[in-house]
């Protein structure tokens, strides 16, 4: 394939950046680029997946939306290792609780994700259902938490290919026999294709609602209020 591709429409290399921040909702990509960067240039709309270079503290950073679930961000971070000449991708996004000790507000960075998700065996015949995340990028994030004050949890995910459960208990046997602390629904597949493509992938989330207490945010909030997980990782560049 060649670019632009069939959703991103940038048609040279060197307009996105080495490496790009992704959140899941498009919308958060654009505060992130209205907040915290200088210079931006938007250089994707296509399907209102929108992307964002521009720099931060004098680095040059790209932002981009990748879209809910495995599916979503499996064609984006593929694309844009892949086409683009992206070699980190780290996902900021929400989570879900699974655990009595870890809190909304809570920011957890992804030790690994355990998944039940067969996208890994599809894309290209891995069986596992553990993928960690690139070592240099998660110390990189741990030095940032070091240096700003800001608090991380280093802890395994669980990324699911399903929001809805019927059997909402289930996730319970999730956290007890796989040591999951929460819940996501992407960084297995992020994980995965950087394992392919030989690039590098973290994640960083922010406790949006805990499974156990009940607790939620609001959407406004999980689209702008979350920033100390982006501070975290801006830093961490």
């Amino acid at each position: 394939m060649s670019i632009p591709t069939p959703h991103i429409e940038v048609k040279e290399l060197g307009v996105i950046a080495d490496t790009v921040l992704m959140p899941g909702d498009p919308l958060r990509a654009k505060f992130i680029a209205d907040t915290f960067l200088t210079d931006v240039v938007q250089f994707n709309s296509v399907r209102n997946m929108f992307g964002y270079t521009g720099y931060y503290k004098g680095k040059k950073v790209s932002v981009m939306g990748s879209g809910m679930g495995m599916a979503s961000i499996g064609i984006y971070s593929y694309e844009l290792f892949a086409f683009y000449g992206v070699e980190n991708i780290i996902r900021i996004g929400t989570a879900g609780s699974y655990d009595e000790n870890t809190h909304v507000y809570d920011v957890i960075l992804a030790e690994d994700a355990w998944s039940e998700s067969t996208y890994a065996k599809v894309q290209n015949g891995y069986t596992g259902d553990v993928i960690r995340a690139n070592d240099e990028l998660n110390k990189s994030i741990l030095a940032a938490s070091e240096r700003t004050g800001i608090e991380v949890k280093v802890r395994r995910v669980h990324s699911s290919s399903v929001f809805y459960r019927q059997n909402f208990d289930e996730y319970k046997q999730t956290r007890d026999k796989h040591n999951c602390v929460c819940v996501e629904m992407e960084s297995f597949a992020l994980f995965h294709n950087a394992n392919v493509l030989n690039k590098r992938a973290a994640c960083v989330l922010t406790i949006s609602d805990s499974l156990v207490s009940h607790v939620a945010t609001s959407s406004e909030e999980r689209q702008t209020a979350f920033t100390k997980m982006m501070e975290l990782v801006l830093e961490s560049i």
